[in-house]
């Protein structure tokens, strides 16, 4: 009797047979084809022959190499059907591990595997007339353009005699005759929210001295003043004072003694800074201001970020701050405004088509904030009316030069000496209103200063006052009373354009305070907590819209058992903790380690708290019964946890049974995404179900632990997952055990130069290891390929699909060592010892090349760098773009810097490049040879882009970070630095704490349409396209998964939204209000809505947005589903509340204008 074991092997043999006939006719074809195609054996040579030979020959090796992996195929499924299994049988013109080698017509598949989600042609609908503002050029309007400066001034740095940065100054005694100069002296101190201490011992030993001296010196005498910039510091202070004191305090801020300036949570860096988290911090501190003084902020005041961006002084105005005062700018181009008389200006940003953003600023002209740099050029001078400075005190004058306490006696000549530095550093501006700070850091913590400061300098100015032929008023002010005179002064009225003012447009990067020494290092450094700041900003985001709409649907229903109060305290800590970070030595990386510690450490509790708040506000949102809530029950775990702060995330196991397993996945934009979702599970051979109950194409990869090992216990599982506008929707996983899926399948892994060749199995997995690599190999999807050469992994080109045109990328890695001199790079500085020099040059590291339906990958490892580019076949954005991941371990160098280099054939012109600042808006930058290396280095908070007429390649990253464009056609970002000294800018330590750190980049490629207009190169601004804008907020807004813990009974989808926003429009923020009481938070009645209007490119296509474009309307009364969230009125509102503008009408649409960040308050009903 015939078996079904013996049909079996019958067909095993039938089939092997076949395919190794094939094989061989197809062997001995190539080898005639290339002895055809040859010369005789015999003939004499040529050098271009001998050439031709020799590539014949290697694509005759590639050609059996290919041969070989073809049987390995067929071997595998003929072993498959003997074995009774269903499996396709692999056709002879397709490559599982191998695409376009020298096969055009060959797919970039694995059993199979072709695009699984299919790519529909979707693309944005835009109106011609949007593309007016992005198309029309913008930036050249103002007086003083940033980019004409820097071709302007020669950084050449001569010696300028008193000012050293400078020149000498001269002045006539009789020009103040008609109107005296009027002095404002300006007591303040500067209070780092961490630094050398961290926020807390700062606190403890200086900060709460400080304000508590100032109550009581303020109040002896009504002509003091003095003014406070961080309210992170004045809110924990005011907590710890007592009732009496607090009126006192009310009292000294009504008299105009005490004045609060800013009012940001901190004074926050303007480099690495997001946007989003520049207004948070500013929003918690004008909101604290407003609940416990009544107190609304005039004036702006940013002494100490190491450079500035237009950025702030955007959100400052809209916020409705009047005007702003900045210090830390090149020294060479203070030299030149004060040359001009334009160090005071009307700051325009280079987007604006007319003048509704311009801000009034008055720039500082001299070294430093302190006060031998604030009074007049001369340093030596002004330490002498340093009162702290006295002799018998800690702080002394490094000029020898010490202060004396004014008397009778010698009043006539100080007054005199003092009043010509005054009168010199008047004439560096266009009035005679003069500013002069008398301050530094944590000055006034002891009372003998408030009493040497204010005792000398009030014996000085009664001595000049009541002398008028000094033509001078001297008095204590405060920075808005200054600000006032200069507006009374040119009869203007606050806030606008005097008379005779420029407007400048641009930004102040990248800052030099001396010599060749660019503080462009901290743009990089501690890039590990710049990631997690990033980090907490997501998930911050995510809960508050998350909270706010469920904080809106159970008033909307009536149920009192969610009433948010738990979820409100722990949203008012990250949103403190994360403004803490935005401090100008928080996110820059230039705190002690100690502090750095400390702020890791309070980051680490913002993301807990941010992330238990998406889960129990999700929790309430997706329950079939919402009366049942209790915040005891928890139904989901967290997507990801971290064991320490200074640890990588771990993303959560899922563990599956063969009944499903609900995942609930969060989107937190406001526009509808398709897009991959990457999970790990416990089995690998499963089935996914989405909110429909549709069985949906998933894929399983192996989790790796080295080049060749990997997990048995846990696997990724990758699948495409669809979520409305702010929505969720639950999908469902289970564990197939033995059955099969036809929509599951496992990634296909050939790993190349792994010195051996052999065929691992792993469960359902096969790994296929060779010796040496196959040559140059690509991954590819509906939209690009992207080849590699196959000697080191790394990326060589990339091209698009539409078009058919091949861009050469060619990726490496670099690093930088240190001076070798007495100035090194630090923390703040970088310093390069020449050129950057490759660490992969001659490797032949081990090449891991995963293949699958939804997801390819390219794993390297090299010293230093652990590099992964991924490819997803996905019809959203996310397969429009490359994904690079890199983990950099740089701990055991010393003195290097890391640097990843992009170098592509993209001409574009004059070395041009584009940067954006804080994630709002771009900034065109030109390297110049003209400045070091090192002043070419530019911050890149989201991203950069190189263009030229044909392509636009933009590199987006989810972490702050430095980046420069040396050559044409380059862009090298930093990754890290490993330095082992101080800079000496005052930290007192080098950079040694690095850390496995992660960054994360999308790599995205462009085409312009066939009809669109040239660029403008001498415009100083630009736009990312719809496309480029939503890869960028992707990537910094990812979706959130929360697994179920139980079986329970929550709905399929929450999809609060009527319909999508349009395509232009990003949700910044929905920020739910709350009532600070003494010592808590209690929620409000509504959230703070904030809807920003991005301006963009229409030159390139937007290809996968589902969205469309409206002219920037919005319609708040028909935004929410009204079963969700009812407004029942909103009002339009100042960035952070501080200033009403009326009411809107809920049915009728709004609109706001392109780039614009519009605040509405929202009350639900």
């Amino acid at each position: 009797m015939l078996t079904p074991r013996y049909y079996k092997m019958r067909r095993y043999y039938a089939v092997l047979g076949t395919s190794v006939f094939f094989v061989a006719i197809f062997s001995m074809y190539l080898l005639l084809d290339q002895a055809a195609s040859g010369p005789g054996i015999n003939s004499q040579l040529q050098e271009g022959e001998l050439s031709v030979l020799e590539a014949k020959l290697q694509n005759l090796e590639e050609s059996l190499a290919k041969n070989r992996d073809t049987i390995n195929q067929i071997r595998d499924t003929v072993k498959s059907l003997a074995e009774g299994k269903n499996q396709p049988v692999v056709q002879m013109n397709q490559q599982p591990n191998q695409v376009n080698i020298h096969v055009p017509e060959h797919r970039d598949t694995a059993m199979d595997y072709g695009d699984a989600v299919k790519y529909n042609g979707v693309a944005a609908s835009v109106d011609k007339d949007e593309c007016t503002f992005g198309d029309t050029p913008s930036g050249t309007s103002a007086d003083v353009k940033m980019l004409d400066v820097f071709d302007l001034v020669k950084f050449d740095n001569p010696d300028g005699g008193s000012w050293k940065q400078g020149f000498e100054i001269t002045y006539n005694t009789q020009q103040w005759e008609r109107e005296p100069l009027q002095v404002f002296l300006v007591p303040h101190s500067h209070n780092d929210p961490g630094w050398i201490k961290t926020f807390e011992v700062y606190f403890r030993d200086q900060t709460q001295h400080i304000l508590n001296n100032a109550v009581v010196k303020l109040l002896e005498d009504r002509k003091r003043r003095f003014i406070w910039a961080e309210i992170s510091y004045f809110s924990r202070w005011w907590e710890a004072i007592d009732m009496a004191k607090k009126k006192q305090v009310i009292e000294l801020i009504s008299r105009g003694q005490l004045e609060i300036v800013s009012g940001g949570w901190v004074m926050p860096d303007e480099a690495n800074t997001h946007y989003y988290a520049m207004l948070d911090q500013m929003i918690e501190g004008h909101t604290w201001l407003d609940a416990h003084l009544g107190v609304k902020p005039r004036s702006g005041w940013a002494i100490d970020p190491f450079g500035h961006s237009p950025t702030m002084a955007y959100l400052s105005e809209r916020a409705g701050i009047n005007a702003i005062l900045i210090q830390r700018v090149h020294y060479s181009i203070k030299k030149y405004l004060a040359s001009v008389k334009k160090l005071e200006f009307m700051w325009r940003q280079n987007w604006d088509h007319g003048s509704s953003t311009d801000m009034f600023c008055h720039m500082m002209p001299f070294y430093s904030y302190d006060v031998p740099h604030t009074c007049g050029p001369d340093p030596r001078v002004c330490c002498q009316f340093d009162f702290k400075r006295l002799p018998g005190g800690r702080v002394s004058c490094p000029w020898k030069l010490p202060p004396v306490p004014i008397t009778d006696t010698n009043v006539a000549s100080k007054a005199e000496i003092l009043l010509d530095q005054y009168r010199k550093k008047s004439q560096l501006y266009k009035t005679n209103v003069l500013l002069i700070p008398l301050g530094d850091d944590f000055r006034y913590d002891k009372i003998i200063e408030w009493d040497q400061q204010f005792s000398n300098y009030g014996k000085l100015f009664d001595y000049m006052n009541s002398n008028p032929r000094m033509n001078v008023k001297a008095q204590f002010g405060t920075l808005s009373e200054y600000f006032d005179a200069v507006w009374r002064s040119t009869g203007s009225e606050p806030g606008s354009k005097p008379n005779g003012f420029p407007t400048l447009g641009g930004d102040f990067f990248t800052y030099s305070d001396r010599e060749d020494h660019y503080w462009s290092g901290y743009f990089t450094s501690r890039p590990f907590y710049k990631n997690l700041d990033r980090v907490l900003e997501s998930n911050l985001r995510a809960a508050e819209i998350v909270y706010s709409l469920a904080m809106a649907t159970a008033k909307r229903h009536t149920i009192p058992g969610f009433n948010g109060l738990t979820e409100m305290e722990r949203l008012v800590k990250a949103r403190r903790q994360m403004g803490l970070f935005q401090h100008h030595d928080g996110i820059t990386g230039t705190g002690k380690d100690v502090v750095v510690i400390d702020y890791g450490q309070r980051m680490l509790e913002g993301i807990n708290e941010a992330k238990r708040v998406i889960r129990n506000s999700a929790q309430f949102l997706m329950m079939t019964q919402k009366d049942n809530y209790k915040e005891e029950v928890v139904f989901f775990d967290l997507d990801e946890k971290r064991a320490s702060h200074d640890a990588m995330s771990e993303k959560t196991v899922i563990s599956l049974s063969d009944q499903p397993t609900k995942v609930v996945i969060i989107n937190s934009l406001a526009q509808e995404r398709q897009e991959m979702v990457l999970l790990l599970v416990s089995s690998s051979n499963v089935e996914v179900m989405d909110w429909q109950g549709n069985i949906v194409t998933s894929q399983s990869n192996l989790v790796w632990t080295g080049s060749d090992s990997s997990l048995e216990t846990f696997f990724e599982l990758v699948f495409v997952a669809e979520l409305p506008g702010l929505g969720m929707r639950t999908y469902s996983i289970r564990d197939l055990g033995t059955h099969e899926s036809p929509e599951h399948s496992q990634s296909r892994v050939t790993i190349l130069n792994a010195g051996e060749q052999d065929t691992l199995v792993r469960g359902s997995f096969h790994v296929f290891k060779e010796s040496n690599a196959y040559g140059d190999f690509s991954i590819e999807n509906a939209f690009i390929s992207a080849e590699f050469t196959g000697t080191n992994g790394l990326l060589k080109s990339i091209t698009t699909k539409a078009d058919s045109k091949r861009t050469s990328i060619s990726l490496d890695f670099v690093m930088y060592g240190t001076r070798n001199t007495k100035d090194k790079s630090g923390a703040y500085l970088f310093l390069p010892d020449g050129e950057a020099k490759t660490i992969t040059e001659g490797l032949k590291p081990v090449i891991r090349l995963i293949r699958g339906r939804l997801l390819s990958e390219v794993h390297v490892t090299f010293d230093h760098v652990f590099h992964c580019v991924r490819l997803a076949k996905s019809p959203g954005a996310d397969g429009t773009a490359l994904e690079i991941s890199n983990i950099v371990d740089i701990r055991s160098q010393k003195n290097k810097e890391i640097v990843m280099r992009i170098k592509t054939d993209i001409q574009n012109i004059d070395k041009s490049f584009y940067t954006d600042l804080n994630g709002f808006q771009i900034q065109r930058r030109k390297t110049l040879s003209k400045l070091p290396l090192q002043a070419n280095v530019y911050p890149m908070p989201a991203m950069s882009y190189i263009e030229d007429g044909m392509s636009r390649l933009t590199l987006h990253t989810a972490q702050a970070l430095g980046v420069a464009s040396l050559q044409t056609g380059w862009l090298d970002v930093f990754l890290d630095r490993k330095l082992e000294q101080d800079d000496n800018r005052g930290l007192q330590q080098g950079v040694k704490d690095n850390k496995r750190t992660p960054n994360l980049f999308k790599l995205l490629l462009e085409r312009r349409g066939a009809d669109a207009t040239q660029t403008t190169s001498t415009v100083p601004t630009g736009y990312p396209s719809l496309l480029s804008h939503t890869v960028s907020q992707t990537l910094n807004n990812p979706l959130i998964t929360l697994p179920t813990l139980m079986d329970a009974d929550i709905v399929t989808e929450f999809a609060p939204l009527t319909q999508q926003l349009s395509c232009d429009v990003h949700l910044l923020n929905l920020r739910h209000l709350h009532d600070m009481r003494e010592g808590e938070s209690v929620p409000g009645d509504g959230a703070l809505l904030l809807l920003h209007r991005l301006g963009f490119d229409c030159k390139y296509p937007a290809t996968t947005l589902t969205c469309s474009t409206n002219q920037g309307q919005v319609t708040l009364g028909d935004l929410f589903t009204e079963d969700n969230v009812q407004i029942e009125e909103a009002t339009v509102t100042s960035l952070t509340m501080m200033y009403e503008k009326g009411q809107v009408q809920l049915s009728e649409a709004l609109y706001i204008e392109p780039m614009e960040i519009k605040a509405y308050r929202l009350k639900f009903h």
